[in-house]
């Protein structure tokens, strides 16, 4: 099976609008059929269609790409516990606001990359 790519986007209301983060979910090259949207607060991870993703979309060796660190959560200990998740589920996730995330490094320097993405995400989640 071929490894693909999703996006996820979400917005905390139903008036506002997520065009933002689709223009750049696709600008980056996620099919605009492989994005899925939650119009739900960030408040914890139980959105509908971000469930949906996880549970029975994404599979080892795919890619999920978002825009901004916040659109996984609000909260710094659910970031850190979906990223771990995503990383023993062996999906890649890229986010866009960062960089360093967006680097593909050969297996054995991928520590590198987990290394700084670590620190980057502890920096920022003390922001939420």
């Amino acid at each position: 099976m071929d490894n693909r790519i999703y996006g996820y986007a979400r917005v905390s209301t139903r008036e506002q609008n997520e065009d933002r983060q689709l223009e750049a979910l696709t600008k980056f090259g996620v099919p605009e059929q492989n994005i899925i949207i939650d119009k739900a607060s960030g408040k914890d991870t139980e959105r509908e269609g971000y469930q949906y993703l996880k549970r029975q979309i994404l599979r080892k060796g795919d890619t999920l790409v978002i825009k901004e660190l916040d659109r996984l959560s609000r909260n710094k200990a659910d970031i850190k516990r979906e990223l771990e998740q995503f990383k023993d589920m062996g999906v890649r996730v890229k986010i866009l606001d960062i960089p360093t995330t967006l680097t593909d490094f050969p297996p054995e320097q991928e520590w590198v990359m987990e290394m700084i993405n670590a620190i980057l995400i502890e920096v920022l989640g003390a922001f939420f």
